[in-house]
């Protein structure tokens, strides 16, 4: 977090020191340290990190990074190289050295000049990377390198200490000196004086932070595991050891939320301030004569058909110039350009709703595909996108306007189970979305095959989809030409298809119509059934058949379980079968409930030479604790081996000639 420093009175800032004096030296290995192949702690990793520094000296304005790194597989070798990212401007990357150790003591230093790349840029900011290579890694060498990233005399950094690497870090070290002192003060954006500190830490004591008589803090800690990397974990910012630091005006982080929630609402309702242009507007979209859900379907229509420039493309400064359209300020300014950002759109129904005579409030949450709304993080930046909460009778409905193509009263995933700012009759509030429902998050794949008497097949299959998977592939289809769309579904449905089969997309139907289902044609060819003997054997379950089922091969689990929303899978495989052949054994009838959580339905019939599959899965849960871990292991055990039964025919023999 930068913060703008202020003088007091001229002050006379030290000149830095040395650099070579800023920097722990280099470290001199230990023969344990040179002859490592494997680390105990550590069993199987590519690499660890012997030892890791960070300090921060807002006193001096600048940080300092050391690490030592021992590559012990080929894999490791990637931590050669190092990427620095800074802002560009306000930061420098300086006295970069760093030197290569291989087993036998033999010592390479880093001789070549980094590379200051750029990341991105914004008309406000522009992002570079520092990257640099260190020599002649091998496996078996120790990597080592250190490094100052200095700012400006009127800027100050409270750090956030990322504690957590991607491998075992054996030993680490962390400062920060912060600036307090009767020459300078600390303020923000709104000329409010920082007075105090305050820190937090995630995934350990918070203890663990010292802070000493003159207000230095420092952390020491060692054995550190590497950052989780289990399949279907919520968000890192939740899990990731971390440390946080504050220069703050309040006292707790109640106070702290209770004044940003104040200022946020503020900001909201100006901005969405119904005014007599929108009167004017909302009275060509509604009728008198409607009801309040008619009015706000219509609205949230109108809203619909405006150029959401999240979706689209945003107009660069010398565009607006040149149609002379002025910033948007306000959601009249939105309605006028009949264009606008994502949040843009949202803030827009919400004012609409309001002329219309609406009960509709903003909301404000962390996109959850990305975080987890932390309130210990003390800055309301962590809030991303703007929802809208429509009342009718008393009766809440969660709707997601600044999501394109996203369907009237549903949310698009990210968005629910979302914490963040929102308004009510009591004012704004804390609050938290709702789980999505797995009704409306619904997936059919239907597939009719002819199986031919040398086991290739030729059909189609249809997926009809609501919720999620449709909005996903609209918005897709929005930012990209019809071959990538392609291209892209294509990839994503070849895990659905057993060994042997080829598929290929051929078109969307209401492709265009977001509150209809989506509908995809596919063209399925191949060879998917072995013979034995007289024997023929079938995949049973299609769309299973070499499905990675999750949650199987893993006994325990330590950390919660993010699927990230309900949801409801159903099946249906017609096999029209070649002459002469007859059904041996299919699918038995299978029915897996797992309470209040899951449940799974097999069935087939057999009727001529027809055999119909049928499979119905549902979930009803987005997050769940790792409590719960050893239920979901074997449920989903009893699944995928229910998903291997095999469709077994049995080839007549052929007749004997006279």
């Amino acid at each position: 977090m930068r913060i703008s420093v202020f003088m007091r009175s001229t002050l006379l800032l030290l000149t830095l020191a040395s650099p070579a004096l800023l920097f722990a030296q280099f470290q001199q290995p230990t023969s344990e340290e040179l002859k490592m192949t494997e680390d105990p702690k550590a069993p199987g990793a590519a690499a660890v990190y012997l030892y890791r520094e960070e300090t921060t000296d807002d006193a001096l304005h600048y940080q300092t990074f050391y690490e030592r790194i021992k590559i012990l597989t080929e894999k490791g070798k990637e931590l050669a190289t190092i990427h620095i990212p800074y802002l560009h401007g306000t930061f420098k990357v300086s006295d970069i050295r760093g030197r290569t150790i291989h087993s036998d003591g033999t010592i390479v230093p880093l001789t070549t000049k980094p590379s200051d790349l750029m990341d991105s840029r914004t008309t406000t900011r522009q992002v570079n990377q520092v990257v640099f290579t260190l020599p002649s890694a091998e496996v078996g060498s120790i990597l080592e390198y250190r490094l100052q990233i200095s700012y400006d005399d009127e800027t100050v950094y409270s750090p956030q200490w990322q504690i957590q690497q991607p491998f075992f870090v054996h030993k680490a070290h962390y400062r920060w000196v912060p600036l307090f002192n009767s020459a300078r003060y600390v303020t923000d954006s709104q000329g409010r004086v920082l007075s105090n500190l305050m820190w937090a830490t995630v995934g350990f004591p918070q203890d663990s932070v010292v802070k000493d008589s003159q207000n230095h803090f420092t952390v020491d800690l060692t054995d550190i595991p590497p950052i989780p990397d289990d399949d279907w974990m919520p968000p890192l910012n939740t899990l990731k050891w971390k440390v946080e630091f504050y220069y703050t005006y309040a006292h707790s982080a109640k106070e702290f939320w209770d004044n940003e929630s104040k200022s946020w609402a503020k900001n909201a309702e100006r901005f969405s301030n119904p005014s007599n242009q929108l009167k004017q507007a909302v009275s060509g979209i509604v009728a008198p004569s409607d009801s309040d859900e008619q009015k706000a379907r219509k609205i949230y229509a109108a809203v619909m058909k405006l150029d959401n420039t999240r979706f689209s493309r945003t107009k660069s400064d010398a565009e607006r110039k040149a149609e002379k359209l002025k910033p948007v300020k306000a959601a009249e300014d939105v309605w006028k350009q009949q264009s606008g950002t994502d949040d843009d759109m949202a803030l827009l129904f919400v004012a609409l709703g309001r002329a219309a005579g609406l009960k509709v409030w903003p909301m404000e949450v962390v996109d959850r595909s990305k975080a987890f709304f932390d309130p210990l993080y003390l800055t309301a930046g962590q809030l991303d996108d703007y929802i809208a909460i429509l009342d009718l009778s008393g009766k809440e409905t969660f709707l997601d306007p600044g999501q394109k193509m996203c369907p009237f009263g549903i949310m698009s995933w990210k968005h629910s189970l979302a914490s963040g700012f929102r308004l009510s009759d009591k004012g704004p509030i804390l609050g938290t979305t709702p789980q999505g429902v797995y009704k409306n998050a619904l997936v059919q794949r239907t597939a009719d095959l002819t199986v031919d008497p040398d086991g290739s097949v030729k059909g189609s299959i249809r997926y009809i989809m609501t919720g999620p998977e449709a909005l996903h592939w609209r918005q897709l289809a929005l930012q990209n030409d019809p071959d990538e769309v392609k291209k892209r579904f294509n990839e994503s449905i070849r895990g659905d298809m057993p060994d042997g089969a080829d598929v290929d997309f051929d078109h969307f139907l209401a492709l265009d119509e977001y509150e209809s289902n989506l509908m995809a044609i596919v063209k399925v060819s191949g060879t998917i059934a072995t013979a034995t003997g007289k024997h023929f054997f079938l995949p049973g379950l299609f769309f299973e058949s070499r499905a990675k089922h999750p949650f199987v091969s893993q006994d325990k689990r330590t950390i919660p379980i993010d699927v990230h929303y309900p949801s409801m899978t159903q099946d249906e495989v017609v096999y029209h079968l070649p002459p002469g052949f007859t059904v041996e054994s299919a699918p038995q009838p299978t029915a897996l409930s797992w309470p209040n959580h899951a449940m799974l339905k097999i069935s087939s019939v057999a009727k001529d030479s027809d055999v119909t599959v049928s499979r119905v899965f549902a979930h009803n849960y987005a997050l769940l604790d790792s409590k719960e871990y050893g239920d979901l292991h074997d449920y989903y055990q009893k699944i995928a081996a229910a998903d291997q039964q095999q469709l077994v025919l049995t080839r007549a023999p052929a007749a004997k000639g006279n």
